[in-house]
């Protein structure tokens, strides 16, 4: 028996001085609280990652660059040819001055552009037209594209548009005419260029002046 003294005894689960998740008490006993069972608790909203989703981020990926590869190494789009007969026959019949185009060229030789614009209808950028203008363009066997332009009005303004203001570089002797040789900066292009009266005639191609030169023996009207 204790005397003078007082002896608080507490009552309930010791297990206060570790928090609700305590297994071992302090008094040494087994807590009765079960294991949790299945996944921990996830943190701050993060899921796991699943094979599916790393495979839908590859697909997203790849998709764009198949795409890609596709546009960049594809063949190249062939050519359109053009009926350039039935504008050449109109041009004959609207104008008093001789309308060229070549005459007895191999298969090999594709036309790709062809247009006539009678004075005043709309050019290519749309405005009237100043002048009567023939243009007929092929693409010779080595896929150089050489141009025909023929023009009646506001020369200068005419050959420095279809030559890209060329420089003079000389003359070519073709039969009984004298063309002159023009020549753009970059010395890329070269055009032979035929005065009269008349019309202007402009031949001109990413070649050299032989090519055109024998261009120009196959022009008839």
């Amino acid at each position: 028996m204790l005397y003078g003294s007082t002896v608080t005894v507490v009552v309930g689960d010791p297990s206060w001085r570790f928090g609700p998740a305590c297994a071992i008490c302090d008094h040494g006993a087994v807590s009765d609280q079960p294991e949790p069972e299945g996944p921990p608790p996830s943190h701050g909203g993060l899921k796991k990652a699943r094979p599916t989703d790393m495979v839908w981020s590859l697909l997203i990926i790849a998709i764009p660059l198949v795409i890609i590869t596709f546009l960049f190494t594809r063949g190249e789009t062939p050519v359109k040819e053009v009926d350039w007969q039935a504008p050449l026959a109109q041009a004959r019949s609207e104008v008093d001055w001789p309308v060229l185009a070549p005459e007895g060229l191999p298969d090999s030789w594709v036309p790709i552009r062809v247009s006539w614009t009678p004075e005043g209808s709309p050019g290519l950028n749309s405005q009237p037209s100043p002048r009567n203008q023939w243009r007929l363009g092929f693409l010779d066997p080595s896929q150089i594209y050489i141009e025909l332009n023929q023009g009646d009005a506001e020369i200068d303004e005419f050959i420095a548009e279809t030559t890209r203001e060329g420089l003079p570089d000389g003359i070519s002797q073709i039969g009984e005419d004298t063309w002159d040789r023009l020549v753009t900066a970059d010395e890329r292009t070269r055009a032979l260029v035929l005065r009269t009266s008349e019309v202007t005639t402009v031949v001109v191609g990413d070649t050299d002046y032989s090519e055109l030169e024998t261009y120009v023996t196959v022009l008839e009207d």
